[in-house]
């Protein structure tokens, strides 16, 4: 394990044992409102992210006429004990018709989750500067592992909360000549998930 992934996990370890209740189940976060998931769920699961979110210079309707355009997430998930335990990326939702969405995939049992934006926040109450928003995101396909493993498919919602980095690089670095680089921005993040 890389060191930064070692200290995301260390104080993701720190944070969780205060979002805990004695029964090992996490509690709701503390979210704007605009992100809140609807009555009636409950989380089931938390993992704290590291990894980077991802950009490439491309044309695009601004002023200049090109901007940074998110080209999604490259991250690994880790427990309060700093093992493994998802993949998050982007990749096409079979149940969406192939449709490009946000993706959790569990490390052991391989079930997955597809899910797309409902709302965000970059409340300063909330979000440090400098951070990417914190997001409420619908669970728009899930799958099963191979051996019936469901440990992020019975997801209805996610929210990513406690962000730190990730924020696209200025608008006035992507030029003429820097058309189709990529830049990989570090970020963390806990994701909770909702049944």
């Amino acid at each position: 394990m890389s060191s930064r992934f070692a200290l995301a996990a260390a104080a993701f370890t720190a944070a969780l044992t205060v979002v805990t209740h004695a029964a090992d189940r996490p509690s709701f976060p503390s979210v704007p409102v605009e992100i809140a998931v609807p009555a009636g769920v409950r989380p089931f699961f938390v993992a704290h992210a590291a990894g980077t979110q991802n950009y490439i210079c491309a044309p695009a309707a601004t002023p200049g006429g090109l901007d940074w355009l998110a080209i999604g997430p490259q991250a690994t998930g880790f427990d309060r004990e700093g093992d493994q335990v998802l993949t998050h990326y982007l990749s096409k939702n079979p149940f969406q018709n192939g449709a490009l969405h946000a993706t959790w995939q569990h490390s052991r049992d391989t079930s997955a989750v597809w899910a797309a934006k409902l709302a965000g926040s970059s409340d300063p109450a909330y979000v440090a500067a400098g951070a990417v928003e914190w997001l409420l995101l619908a669970v728009t396909g899930a799958q099963d592992g191979p051996a019936g493993g469901d440990k992020v498919s019975r997801a209805r919602y996610i929210q990513r909360v406690n962000t730190a980095g990730g924020v696209k690089p200025p608008s006035t670095d992507c030029t003429a000549a820097t058309v189709t680089t990529r830049r990989l921005v570090d970020y963390t993040a806990d994701y909770y998930f909702f049944r």
